[in-house]
């Protein structure tokens, strides 16, 4: 039961807690200033922190309460989720204003100028997030992605996320996650498959990296990835996921990668595409590319003269040059191409023209091919003999092998052919007949 209060004012004391006092509040006596025996000046501080005065007469007193500990004491009844959910939102609103780059300091690395505004002025401002980060080789694509996953799981909003990956990075992905910013990611394998025994594997781990083309390839995988969903989702080496316009038909080739890439787009609320070379030359491959991340504006084939492709708000690209340090200075040493002359030996010089004679030759068999309309053969060829004259201008000794290797499949291939020519010119006896 509340105490009473006493009928004197003067029996106020300093640290009361007083109810009626402040309407609709508690409020805390402060101070007490004795204006008349029937009359006090009240200093007061509610609960909000709020401070004020007020006078007091005898009657007005006589209608407050005096509270004590026991009545100001809160009862612990309410709901325990409710209230870890209200901590967890006050800790995360008050981490971000402490440290906005809580990531970075609790990681070990040291983000240059470009990877800092890359996470936290392009990547983490977009919710739901669909980009693509494509900045040269080198800018280190891989700690930026780091900083990101790890940014979201500090502020509790990432609790599920996968990285598909070539085969030959996965375990360059899991060891740089582990030992520079302390994530545990699981590697995919077939043996969580056979663990799960029948229940959804991807469901069974919240944090995978995935061989990008062990996941496409398997129907029953992608099954069962597209029962899940994402907080985030990153691709690495994006442009894998390929799709193109078949010139005859007219309709849309599309690989498994890119079905892979587009059943992530719908299943991750984060969507994350990473590649230093995101346009191959040709624009209406480039936009079924970028359709992953935004199918309505990169709906319908590219049409020269009449589209435009507006990555605006999709796409980052740095390349060397624009990367400095926070001095300003240039982080990768200025490039400039220019011709070393050198003299040939007379052997050298014989190589050379017999390669370059053949090369001609050859190169010219390649576009009568392509003419014919056998254009990707004609291309493969014409590639082919390409890299023969760079093989050439590395060494002597590279060039050999080449040679040596190609011939070994003509060589192949002649006998092949004979070996086909002699079963069809073979008589079937038992047949009672001949087949030719």
């Amino acid at each position: 039961m509340p105490s009473t209060p006493s009928t004197s004012p003067v029996e106020i004391q300093i640290g009361q807690r007083i109810r009626g006092l402040v309407p609709q509040r508690i409020a805390t006596i402060k101070a007490i200033d004795v204006v008349d025996t029937d009359l006090l000046d009240v200093f007061y501080s509610d609960e909000t922190g709020a401070s004020g005065s007020r006078m007091v007469t005898r009657g007005e007193w006589e209608a407050f309460e005096v509270l004590s500990e026991a009545d100001v004491a809160p009862a612990f009844t309410a709901d325990a989720d409710e209230f870890r959910l209200a901590s967890e939102a006050l800790r995360i609103k008050y981490a971000a204003l402490y440290d906005p780059m809580a990531a970075i300091n609790s990681s070990d690395v040291d983000p240059l100028p470009h990877q800092i505004r890359a996470v936290y002025e392009e990547l983490l401002p977009r919710i739901p997030l669909r980009f693509l980060l494509a900045d040269d080789p080198g800018a280190g694509k891989t700690i930026m992605a780091g900083l990101y996953l790890k940014e979201l799981m500090l502020r509790s909003d990432c609790e599920r996320a996968i990285i598909v990956a070539p085969g030959g990075l996965v375990e360059q992905w899991r060891e740089e996650l582990s030992q520079k910013f302390d994530l545990k990611f699981e590697l995919f394998g077939r043996e969580m498959v056979d663990e799960a025994q029948g229940r959804n594997v991807f469901a069974e781990h919240p944090y995978l990296i995935v061989r990008m083309d062990q996941v496409s390839r398997s129907e029953d995988l992608l099954e069962q990835l597209e029962d899940v969903s994402w907080d985030v989702a990153i691709v690495d080496e994006a442009h894998r996921m390929s799709a193109h316009y078949s010139n005859w038909a007219g309709e849309v080739t599309e690989t498994k990668r890119f079905k892979l890439g587009r059943l992530l787009s719908r299943t991750a609320h984060n969507f994350l595409l990473m590649t230093a070379t995101p346009h191959a030359g040709k624009e209406e491959d480039f936009q079924l590319f970028m359709s992953l991340l935004d199918p309505d504006r990169f709906e319908g084939k590219y049409r020269h003269g009449v589209h435009r492709t507006d990555t605006s708000g999709l796409m980052r690209r740095m390349v060397k040059e624009d990367l400095l340090t926070f001095e300003g200075k240039p982080l990768f040493p200025e490039r400039h191409a220019y011709t070393v002359e050198y003299d040939l030996s007379p052997a050298e010089r014989d190589l050379y023209d017999q390669v370059t004679d053949y090369v001609r030759t050859e190169m010219g068999r390649a576009e009568r091919i392509a003419q014919d309309g056998d254009k990707k053969r004609g291309n493969n060829v014409g590639f082919a003999l390409t890299v023969l004259q760079r093989r050439l201008a590395s060494s002597p000794e590279a060039i050999l092998r080449s040679l040596e290797r190609r011939q070994q499949r003509l060589d192949g291939r002649l006998r092949e052919m004979q070996r086909a020519h002699i079963t069809q010119s073979t008589p079937n006896l038992a047949g009672g007949g001949l087949i030719c």
